[in-house]
């Protein structure tokens, strides 16, 4: 009977090519589909020229595993029907400038699950939705809420949740359904309701009110609120001013950072300026993670404007 498993060259070949799509490395129901066994891995494996990573990933080389290769990793040793969920699916989304320290991945309830070192697995009654194509993983918008309840803190919640957005990894509109439709309970909810509000709404006139709320409590007089000026090109509409000293206080709520936004929000703070105001800004996500060190800015600046104008 002549065998089909093919000879040490052109299985090192066909493992490389299918390697070569996970970043180094191949899960074994591939490797077998290609006519590579169990025991051809083991020859590669002794020799020194493989390496395993568990029950199923088969690396095609001794290196560490890079890029996605523990993403790969993760969801093949975790049991059927796992995918990347959390920060880690953003990150197989393509999100940039945040790192986990683990992989979060969840997993039909009923399957069969194995522990991995450095993944979280999520057992779910009801598994969340999936991207189409590539990497096993829950949609941005989806994994985005589950990455922000499960942050380490409230800083790094807001981050993940303004990277997905700022990214463009979904829209604001399909964050919002998603956070409204999320059902997970503990103490960061409230702050998340608020920021994920604050990224996809807004809010002008609640940050506004906030604003001025915060200015009590820090013992300086209400601003007047929606203030009209005129600049070179128009009227100009002002969050927040103490009038009688030169202070403006503009609440930048997420859509500032859209499109063309930043350009006209430079051009009305330079009319301002120009025209002898001082003018500060304070992210609508400020308000939520350093009220007390913005407001404590606004003071100084009321105090020095103050004295200037009573000296």
């Amino acid at each position: 009977m002549t065998s089909t498993r093919p000879d040490r060259r052109v299985r090192w070949t066909l493992a490389r090519e299918l390697a070569s799509l996970h970043d180094g490395v191949v899960d074994r129901a591939t490797l077998r589909r290609a006519g590579i066994d169990r025991a051809a891995v083991r020859t590669e494996v002794r020799a020194g020229r493989w390496l395993t990573h568990g029950r199923h990933t088969v690396s095609v080389t001794t290196s560490p595993l890079t890029g996605r290769a523990p993403l790969w990793q993760a969801v093949w040793e975790s049991g059927s029907g796992a995918a990347l969920d959390g920060a880690a699916a953003l990150l197989a989304a393509g999100m940039r400038g945040f790192a986990p320290r683990a992989i979060d991945v969840s997993q039909p309830r009923n399957n069969r699950h194995h522990a991995v070192a450095g993944v979280r697995l999520h057992r779910r009654a009801v598994m969340p939705p999936l991207a189409g194509a590539g990497l096993p993983r829950v949609v941005p918008e989806v994994a985005a809420v589950h990455a922000a309840l499960w942050a380490r803190s409230d800083r790094e919640a807001a981050l993940i949740l303004c990277l997905v957005v700022q990214q463009r990894l979904t829209t604001t509109e399909r964050l919002l359904v998603a956070w409204r439709s999320a059902r997970s309970a503990g103490p960061r909810r409230p702050f998340l309701a608020d920021a994920v509000t604050d990224i996809c709404d807004g809010a002008q006139a609640l940050g506004e009110l906030d604003f001025a709320r915060l200015c009590r409590r820090e013992g300086l007089p209400p601003p007047t609120r929606q203030v009209v000026r005129h600049g070179r090109n128009g009227r100009i509409y002002l969050d927040a001013a103490w009038g009688a000293i030169g202070l403006v206080v503009e609440i930048d709520g997420g859509h500032h950072q859209w499109a063309l936004n930043p350009v006209e929000d430079a051009l009305r703070q330079n009319d301002v300026v120009v025209a002898g105001e001082v003018m500060l800004r304070v992210p609508l996500l400020g308000l939520r993670l350093e009220a007390k060190r913005f407001l404590r800015q606004v003071a100084v600046a009321y105090a020095l404007l103050s004295g200037r104008r009573t000296a």
